[in-house]
């Protein structure tokens, strides 16, 4: 597929907006979080992905992350957020990694790929067993989480009554 992820650069600005306003214009929730982050002003975009990987200025209760895109050539498909540690509510319903792929460039695999390649930076942070989590509604996730080595988890129950499917992934 001549797939990879990289770290957010300047050098993929207009690719990455292209990206973002795709996901705009779908109105669909943006996921993961990070991508919700307005990139009008793209340095200052790029410097808070850079402290939230330094834990630097991170609100209260939160944790330090990593965050890459996955390209196809020079396009933005995907875009990855790994969590270096779990909090209570990470451990219920977040994850360690939370992925999105753009809407045009759905069911063709990248999301499985994405989730591979993640798997490796996350070993490389000395995490071994990783949480990954998904709506119960969401398939096209359930199935990459299981190709992936997903093992399945008691569900947790959101007080809105969504249930989402935990599973982890040993990678010892």
């Amino acid at each position: 597929m001549g797939l990879y992820l990289t770290k957010p650069a300047m050098e993929f600005k207009q690719e990455y907006l292209s990206f973002y306003q795709e996901w705009k214009d779908s109105r669909e929730e943006m996921i993961p979080w990070v991508i919700q982050k307005d990139p009008s002003n793209f340095q200052d975009m790029l410097q808070f992905l850079v402290n939230n990987e330094k834990g630097i200025n991170i609100p209260k209760g939160w944790v330090s992350d990593s965050t890459y895109w996955l390209m196809n050539q020079r396009k933005v498909v995907g875009v990855v957020n790994i969590r270096h540690q779990l909090t209570e509510h990470l451990l219920n319903s977040g994850g360690h990694i939370g992925y999105g792929i753009r809407p045009s460039e759905r069911r063709k695999g990248y999301a499985t790929e994405l989730l591979r390649l993640t798997l490796v930076k996350v070993k490389e942070l000395g995490i071994e067993k990783v949480l990954v989590v998904c709506n119960e509604s969401n398939l096209g996730s359930l199935k990459t989480i299981v190709n992936n080595g997903g093992v399945p988890d008691i569900d947790f129950i959101e007080e809105n009554g969504n249930i989402v499917k935990r599973f982890w992934i040993d990678l010892s």
